[in-house]
């Protein structure tokens, strides 16, 4: 594995307690962040002796977390590195990335099988497509490439076991049959698919993947996750035929719907199809989910019922609301000042804790309220790293200077493939060549799922 002397990365320079972040300039952004940043690792242990690199503390009852949050949180830290520059936790993502990745390399490691969703898996390998977009440093050349893993996760998820004919399509949101929620679909698992295929399909340039998100991005309206007027809801239960649409709305839904939208558009050459469809996403979101231009999450802040989950949807909307107006600059005047007034509101709630700079939850406030963890802080640390997004380059392409390597054959050999398919022997740096044509040619009778109606 990656080097292990990490401990420090961690252990080090805390900085002074500031209970007045500002975001004034770019220093003091950076600087805000920096100190974001470091009291969000408070809450990891995985470093620790004793403890599971990777992972924060949980899953329940265990501790708080999930086991897709810490694949969030290091997506958060791999954005952090690139808009701030800051690499003091380099190594701990890289650590923390590859021992999770399972023995067939794509995100689904045994020891969290009893709750692991598409969703889980997607968000760990929307993680390792940015690292590949962003051009984080490498891993080792034993190790799985950030490209390879983000390739994993989206065969795997193409996989004709993962897609059945109850409600004309979609994956379920539980991959084992024995989970609970396994006879539920929903709009963030197809969610990340469908990002994940959006972003594999420009980088790579693999029209497969851009194929298989129109796709996905059909179905979901065709069941009606999604309605004419952009608003996403949760998901529907199989023996209902999805017909029992829980309508709770949340951010993270619009959000990675949206920035696949933008990867779309942007992968089209700004189509007017892809247009149209990003800038009813961005209307749907900010009205909904910015009342007063400040996040918020209406599923459960009023009541503050958010589960743990949910308390960090506000870092992903941020997060991949700025990304997209690099992908799609034209939404750039609509969305940016946004998140900035959002920003300000968030960094108003940092003054708790012993420190006096512990984060909150409810921006809208402008307080502290005493709601403390690591998605709150990785909602601030993600909203204060975006304020940079104009500084930095866009996502970068195999291209455009992408440096991560691809593998065609990454997650045809996972259980869901064994004995089913050849491996191809040729592989190629972006894994662009062959890569799912082999996969889903094969499997085209069984892929007919999309094409039925609701």
């Amino acid at each position: 594995m990656v080097s292990a002397a990490l401990s420090a990365a961690v252990l080090v320079g805390a900085g002074v307690a500031n209970a007045a972040y500002s975001i004034a300039t770019n220093d003091d952004i950076k600087r805000t962040a920096a100190d974001v940043a470091w009291d969000l690792l408070q809450y990891y242990k995985g470093n620790q002796t004793g403890q599971t690199p990777g992972i924060l503390p949980g899953p329940p009852p265990a501790g708080d977390y999930y086991w897709w949050e810490a694949g969030a949180m290091w997506g958060t830290l791999i954005d952090y590195w690139k808009l701030t520059g800051d690499s003091t936790y380099n190594d701990l993502v890289t650590q923390a990335m590859l021992w999770q990745v399972g023995p067939d390399r794509d995100y689904m490691p045994p020891n969290v099988t009893a709750s692991l969703g598409n969703d889980d898996q997607g968000f760990w390998g929307m993680s390792a497509m940015l690292a590949a977009e962003n051009n984080f440093p490498n891993p080792p050349a034993d190790q799985p490439q950030w490209l390879a893993l983000a390739q994993a996760v989206w065969t795997t998820q193409a996989s004709p076991d993962r897609h059945d004919n109850t409600c004309g399509g979609g994956l379920r949101w539980q991959i084992p049959v024995v989970n609970n929620g396994y006879d539920y679909k929903n709009s963030i698992a197809n969610g990340c698919f469908f990002n994940l295929g959006a972003r594999l399909a420009r980088y790579t340039g693999n029209s497969t993947y851009a194929e298989w998100a129109e796709k996905t991005w059909d179905w979901v309206r065709a069941v009606g996750f999604m309605d004419d007027k952009y608003n996403i809801y949760d998901g529907g239960h199989v023996e209902q035929n999805c017909t029992d649409i829980n309508r709770a709305q949340f951010s993270y839904n619009n959000a990675v719907y949206l920035l696949g939208a933008a990867y779309m558009y942007n992968y089209t050459n700004g189509s007017d199809t892809w247009k149209e469809r990003l800038e009813g996403l961005v209307d749907a979101t900010i009205a909904t989910f910015f009342p007063n231009n400040i996040a918020y999450e209406i599923a459960c802040e009023e009541q503050m019922s958010c589960t743990t989950d949910m308390l960090s949807f506000k870092g992903y909307l941020h997060r991949w609301m700025a990304t997209a107006t690099q992908i799609a600059p034209f939404i750039s005047a609509k969305v940016l000042p946004v998140l900035k007034t959002s920003t300000a509101a968030a960094v108003d709630t940092c003054t708790g804790g012993t420190n006096q700079r512990t984060c909150g939850f409810k921006w809208s406030t402008k307080a502290f309220d005493g709601s403390v963890g690591a998605g709150q802080q990785m909602n601030v640390l993600a909203a204060v790293s975006s304020l940079l997004i104009d500084q930095v380059p866009p996502p970068v392409t195999n291209s455009t200077g992408g440096t991560s390597k691809g593998d065609p054959t990454a997650g045809m050999h996972s259980d869901t493939f064994q004995n089913t398919l050849a491996p191809p022997t040729a592989a190629d740096k972006a894994g662009a060549s062959i890569l799912t044509i082999l996969i889903l040619c094969s499997a085209v009778g069984t892929f007919g799922w999309m094409s039925v109606g609701e």
